[in-house]
């Protein structure tokens, strides 16, 4: 808009527009005058899209800290899924938390003691002493029953 058009567009204003438009229009031109509100809410804006930014990414390597913690065997599968969750408009992130807060280092996958893996299911000599003792033991009674 050229000087002569403002111009002729402010005359229009006060002239023939009633008292409580021109009295807005007036606020209107005076306050867009301020060039220091423009910068603040542009960078305002800026800041706010970059926090935001930023913030996304760090809640979506959440999972990833957490196995990197718990010393997770699939860790890097975790933070590769992560990022791909980030496209997949983060449908993938919850079961990324599951699939990090099933591992413990001290339990492993399962909810007993032990690893969870297959050595932890395999007893012990002295546990299979035991019970091979113990079986002898109740085989002896029941036979002395029978008799």
């Amino acid at each position: 808009m050229d000087c002569y058009s403002f111009q002729r567009l402010r005359h229009i204003a006060a002239v023939k527009a009633p008292l409580w438009i021109r009295e807005s229009y007036e606020n209107k031109v005076s306050a867009m005058g301020d060039p220091f509100l423009n910068y603040f809410a542009l960078f305002l804006l800026f800041f706010v899209v970059v926090v935001l930014f930023y913030a996304i990414i760090a809640i979506h390597d959440i999972p990833y800290k957490i196995a990197e913690s718990r010393e997770h065997p699939h860790q890097d599968a975790i933070h590769a899924a992560g990022w791909v969750s980030l496209f997949t408009l983060h449908a993938l992130w919850p079961f990324l938390w599951i699939w990090a807060m099933a591992y413990r280092p001290e339990r492993g996958w399962g909810f007993a003691g032990g690893h969870g893996g297959a050595d932890a299911s395999k007893p012990s000599l002295d546990e299979l002493d035991k019970l091979k003792r113990r079986i002898e033991e109740l085989e002896k009674t029941v036979k002395a029953g029978d008799r």
